[in-house]
């Protein structure tokens, strides 16, 4: 749902052609934090002077600015032109230029799925041997980056097609330490903790929560990311990827109870502000105001890493409103989950710079030189955490450094009539009231029927 700026492939290929030039280049080389060995080492092997890099994905406006200059040090380490096209119709765009033959070298998907269905139909060409093996023990999680990136082709046969560049955290919960500081409340390391301290504020006469899930024509969706949250903290993850594929029925007790467990604290008079009844009628954007009312109307907020765009004006990250890891049960010994999306980089159109660019994504300097300039996390293990632009970020990553487990959105893997859909709805529905068994036996009939 983010908003996108078209840019001319012209325009970024002129800046591309200026850093390469050595005199635009934002950071320079050998100073600072940056693992400036691995752009030496990256640019000692390969020249690609007189080659051409076509690179497209989602990445518009400011987010178009950063990545044409993460992209400028390729074009200088390797002498290759690089052409980034950023298109707010990528999903149509990359599907009719596989087919037509005119694909972009490199393609930067924003949900595997979609990666999948290309790798199946023979438009993505398989990584090198040994790429795997690598991401497995270089990611934070790596197996769980591996597999999201691991597609049948056209045969059948598992290949890995891609690797992550950029990640989003949504195990998150917003909270302002001043009134935590100044109700003497701690953070709570365990989930059995985080119900506790639920518990302690309403006995203290206050309420804990702050929980919206409108969204106008997607009203809904933000109760299926607790949904996968809570699912992710009482069931091991094959069972989280065969509820995605289908294999295992939304109507199965153990979904069943991932909802029920979004509806503890989504359900309770005492725990929501506005009672439960305002769940779902409140807006995810307007939600977590409460946090920032005097008093506060609330102490705690789940969502993902992008909602401070929507806190009030003026809110200072860290002071006024900080964050901690959505924690995952003590006694159920599943690790530390965490639920989020990331972009995935894949060859649509083979060439001696896109198998590079792969290379390149390997680096810890192709990740820090966007972690520098903010929007950005990654699950590299190899980075220098120093390089991130504030200590907010630098948090996001530490949690994503720590986790276990990643897992990728469940409703964005799912059909669109499942995931963007009979989903959405039925958690509508379960959220106002619903019983949970009767909402997802209603989401495994309309699976039933598309298929």
């Amino acid at each position: 749902m983010t908003a996108r700026f078209y840019a001319s492939a012209a325009a970024l290929a002129l800046f591309a052609g200026a850093a390469h030039a050595g005199g635009h280049l934002p950071f320079a080389v050998g100073e600072g934090d940056f693992s400036w060995d691995s752009y030496t080492a990256f640019a000692d092997k390969y020249d690609l002077t007189g080659e051409v890099l076509e690179v497209t994905g989602t990445w518009t406006g400011n987010e178009k600015v950063q990545v044409d200059k993460a992209l400028s040090y390729f074009a200088e380490a390797t002498g290759a032109e690089v052409r980034y096209n950023g298109s707010d119709s990528f999903e149509n765009d990359i599907v009719i230029s596989t087919q037509s033959g005119s694909a972009p070298n490199i393609a930067v998907f924003p949900q595997p799925g979609l990666a999948a269905d290309l790798a199946a139909k023979g438009y993505l060409t398989p990584l090198p041997d040994g790429t795997a093996e690598w991401i497995a023990e270089n990611y934070s999680a790596g197996q769980s980056w591996v597999d999201l990136a691991t597609y049948a082709d056209p045969e059948g046969n598992a290949q890995l097609y891609g690797i992550f560049y950029r990640a989003d955290v949504k195990s998150l919960v917003w909270y302002s330490p001043t009134s935590f500081d100044e109700a003497g409340y701690d953070i709570p390391e365990t989930m059995e903790e985080l119900k506790e301290l639920t518990d302690v504020i309403v006995e203290d006469g206050e309420t804990p929560w702050c929980i919206g899930i409108g969204s106008q024509a997607a009203t809904g969706w933000p109760a299926t990311d607790w949904t996968e949250d809570m699912l992710l903290r009482t069931q091991p993850p094959e069972v989280y990827d065969q509820w995605v594929a289908n294999e295992i029925p939304f109507d199965d007790p153990r979904i069943v109870a991932a909802i029920e467990e979004y509806g503890y604290f989504a359900r309770n008079e005492d725990y929501v502000d506005g009672g439960a009844e305002a769940v779902a009628s409140t807006d995810f954007r307007d939600s977590p105001a409460g946090l920032f009312s005097i008093p506060p109307k609330c102490y705690m907020h789940r969502q993902a890493s992008f909602i401070p765009a929507f806190f009030p004006e003026g809110t200072q990250q860290g002071e006024d409103v900080d964050f901690f890891y959505f924690p995952a049960y003590a006694d159920k010994d599943l690790g530390k989950p965490v639920l989020g999306a990331g972009t995935l980089a894949a060859i649509t159109n083979p060439s001696d710079a896109a198998f590079a660019f792969i290379e390149w994504l390997k680096t810890p300097i192709a990740h820090e030189l966007w972690m520098a300039q903010g929007n950005f996390i990654t699950a590299h293990g190899g980075v220098n955490p120093a390089v991130y632009v504030d200590d907010s970020l630098r948090a996001q990553g530490e949690i994503l450094s720590n986790a276990t487990t990643f897992r990728f959105d469940a409703s964005d893997l799912m059909p669109g009539e499942i995931g963007a859909g009979a989903f959405w709805t039925g958690m509508v529905d379960y959220t106002t009231g619903a019983d949970a068994a009767a909402v997802a036996k209603g989401i495994q009939e309309r699976w039933d029927a598309i298929q």
